[in-house]
């Protein structure tokens, strides 16, 4: 008996296209359902987090809204206070005297022009207007009886009287502040400032975001938004908008409901827009006494996130799909010519098959390794600017009391100025009194700059590196971190700085690292009583140095080695973050960031980034 023939006794090999459809069908079937839970979990996951950012950054901007508006009315309250107690007030209700008034009438109206107050008026106790800063205008209040109007009435029983109106000549809406002026026999009247928020909603206006103010009512007050100015954020019975209209004060306002929908899960939708898009709507109470602020950001860049992670994942599956598709028919083909040709070309096609396979894996691990890799690295970068950003609002949080300190002095300044300049007036010394109002506007004009590079400083850089003055940057983070150096008692030298000198930066990535640096140097001498920081800047070929210099007792060598290293901290609450990120920002300018130290002798923080070419 002979062998059998090896080809012979194999089985018939079944066609291209019955293998070719089965397959195809399961292979379209599980790639489709995996593909899709893969495509809905990655947009979640992005719009979860995107959403997060979101409202992180509509905080913040909240309260620099908060912080806008509260400026301005510390800054006008204290006003009817002074003028209560103004000696040239007081006789002049009392006696009633032409001449008197009209010279009170003069000089509200230069108060006003000074304080930015819309207008200053007096009221007697018989409710007629005595003296008012628009004597001179057209609309002028001279003469005009206010005694109906609530405040006046407030101010007379209790003291003091706060109203949101509208005027009744000008029809536009402010706050009126009233404060009663005693005399020796009992209330002359009512001093009366109104604030009017033209310049507040301009601001908010231009950030862009809709902002708008409720009372305890739920009625708007103040908005970038004009058309909705007396509007209900809550929808008012109709018994309640008949008591508002009695009151007379909001004028022929209707008190309809902002138009604004509830969304499913959260945010709301604006109704009066053509296209409506979801809003995160933030909310910050008490800005003012029964006053609650709200900030409507958009949603869409979380969404738009959401459906760009959405189809950038579908377009990888894809192609991930296809490769392997292409791989799986490769395979088929190859295996129906081993059959074909076994007796030939079978060990030949035991490598191909062996090694088809290795490389099938190969393949589909590298695959999913590149995939990996790439969803890692753009989860770095995410993390690394959010971390960057968390850094900047802690140090912001840091100097928010010093701020306060800052702002606080120039506020007591003026107050004491303006109390002099009125007894200098009073006295006949108009130009004693002109040096004092001098010195106001100095001091107004040095809370205008604190408050600018605050805000300045809390924006979220952009990530772009340009030409960057080293001059306005150091000067920048001088100015947030000048209470921390008062507090300790650290003086601060400036050397070698060139005007106009300018690095490859940016600059609030820039003046978060110097402020990071200068808090640390003036950490370091806060238990010297001759506590030394100093800067200075170097200029070498193509390059720009700034140091940070302390007189502190230094680096103990296992920190200084271990200095860039992230979580290592020597401060009881650090987080060991600052100078990571402070290293992380200079790389990214295509800079350095070194340190030298010697125990005993201080610390030393240079700084190495690219000259701009003009």
């Amino acid at each position: 008996m002979t062998q059998a023939d090896p080809i012979l006794d194999e089985p018939p090999a079944p066609s291209v296209r019955t293998i070719s459809r089965r397959g195809l069908a399961v292979f379209a079937l599980a790639a489709t359902l995996i593909g899709a839970v893969l495509v809905q979990a990655v947009g979640a996951l992005m719009h979860d987090r995107a959403m997060t950012g979101l409202r992180a950054r509509a905080n913040a901007s909240a309260a620099l809204h908060a912080a806008v508006l509260r400026s301005e009315l510390d800054k006008q309250r204290a006003l009817p206070l002074v003028l209560a107690d103004d000696a040239d007030l007081e006789t002049a209700l009392t006696t009633r005297d032409p001449r008197r008034l009209d010279a009170l009438s003069r000089k509200l109206e230069v108060l006003g022009a000074q304080t930015r107050a819309a207008v200053i008026y007096v009221v007697a106790a018989d409710g007629f207007t005595a003296a008012a800063s628009n004597w001179r205008q057209p609309t002028s209040f001279l003469g005009s009886n206010y005694g109906f109007r609530p405040y006046f009435a407030q101010a007379l029983r209790s003291g003091y009287a706060e109203q949101f109106a509208l005027g009744t000549v000008s029809h536009k809406p402010g706050l009126y502040l009233a404060r009663r002026v005693d005399g020796p026999d009992g209330p002359l009247g009512v001093v009366v400032v109104k604030l009017e928020f033209d310049a507040v909603e301009a601001a908010w206006r231009a950030i862009g975001e809709p902002a708008f103010v409720v009372d305890s009512k739920g009625l708007v007050l103040i908005t970038s938004e004009p058309q909705w100015r007396f509007l209900a954020r809550t929808p008012l019975s109709a018994a309640a908008r008949e008591t508002l209209r009695a009151q007379g004060q909001y004028g022929q306002a209707t008190f309809d409901p902002l138009p604004l929908r509830e969304r499913r899960g959260d945010g709301v939708s604006r109704t009066d827009e053509a296209q409506p898009g979801r809003q995160i709507e933030t909310r910050l109470a008490d800005v003012a006494p029964g006053w609650t602020l709200h900030l409507l950001s958009p949603a869409a860049p979380a969404d738009q996130a959401a459906d760009a992670a959405r189809w950038i994942t579908t377009l990888v599956w894809t192609l991930l799909s296809a490769a392997l598709l292409w791989l799986w028919v490769r395979r088929r083909r190859i295996q129906l010519a081993a059959l074909r040709d076994r007796e030939t070309r079978l060990e030949l096609e035991r490598r191909v098959e062996a090694r088809t396979k290795e490389l099938t894996e190969a393949n589909r691990a590298l695959s999913h390794e590149v995939d990996e890799r790439q969803r890692a690295e753009t989860r770095l970068r995410s993390l690394q600017a959010d971390l960057v950003q968390a850094n900047k609002l802690a140090s912001l949080g840091q100097i928010a009391a010093g701020v306060a300190h800052e702002i606080n002095q120039p506020v007591a300044a003026i107050r004491a100025n303006a109390d002099n300049g009125l007894l200098l007036i009073a006295r006949g010394k108009p130009e004693a009194a002109g040096e004092n109002l001098s010195a106001i506007a100095a001091m107004t004009e040095r809370i205008g700059r604190i408050t600018d590079e605050l805000r300045a400083f809390s924006r979220k850089a952009d990530g772009r590196v340009e030409p960057t003055l080293v001059s306005e940057a150091i000067d920048g983070s001088v100015l947030l971190t000048a209470s921390r150096s008062r507090r300790q008692q650290a003086r601060l030298v400036r050397n070698g700085e060139t005007p106009g000198l300018a690095v490859l930066g940016e600059r609030v990535r820039l003046e978060q690292v110097l402020v990071n640096l200068l808090q640390n140097a003036f950490e370091a001498v806060e238990d010297r009583a001759d506590g030394v920081v100093t800067l200075t800047v170097s200029e070498i070929d193509d390059v720009v140095q700034i140091s940070v210099a302390d007189n502190g007792p230094g680096l103990a060598p296992e920190v200084e080695r271990a200095l860039f290293t992230p979580f290592l901290t020597t401060k009881p609450r650090g987080l060991g973050l600052g100078l990571v990120i402070a290293h992380d920002i200079a790389a990214g300018f295509g800079g350095e960031l070194a340190a030298a130290s010697a125990p005993g002798a201080g610390a030393t923080f240079t700084l190495t980034l690219r000259k701009a070419v003009p």
